[in-house]
């Protein structure tokens, strides 16, 4: 069975850092294509960070550049998402993504149950 579990959010004040995990099972990691979603109280979800096949192939929304960084290590079929100099904005429920293909049924996309992260003070 596909699944997707998040972990690492919580409360953090304005400035601080945080690293969100996500856990994949039930499909071939390695060649599937991560991402991390976000989505505030009120507003539609957001595509925060994308990550494919390797760390070299990745990129980010505006807004966390410079702040944000998507990670994978395939030997623990883990995604990562690093925030540092975290805003009150980037308050959000965030939610780990998966795209991937098998050969008899095809493409398909996973969702995490989500994570809470609040910046606070």
């Amino acid at each position: 069975q596909v699944q997707l579990v998040e972990s690492g959010g919580g409360l953090v004040q304005p400035g601080g850092s945080l690293t969100l995990s996500c856990a994949a099972s039930g499909f071939t990691f390695s060649y599937a294509h991560m991402s991390w979603y976000r989505q505030a109280p009120g507003k539609e979800r957001e595509l925060v960070a994308r990550l494919g096949a390797t760390n070299g192939s990745f990129a980010y929304v505006d807004s966390v550049k410079g702040r944000f960084t998507i990670s994978r290590d395939n030997a623990k079929n883990t995604v990562y998402l690093q925030m540092s100099s975290l805003k009150p904005e980037d308050t959000a429920v965030y939610f780990c993504n998966a795209n991937y293909w098998n050969w008899n049924t095809g493409g398909h996309t996973a969702w995490g149950q989500g994570t809470q992260v609040t910046v606070s003070s």
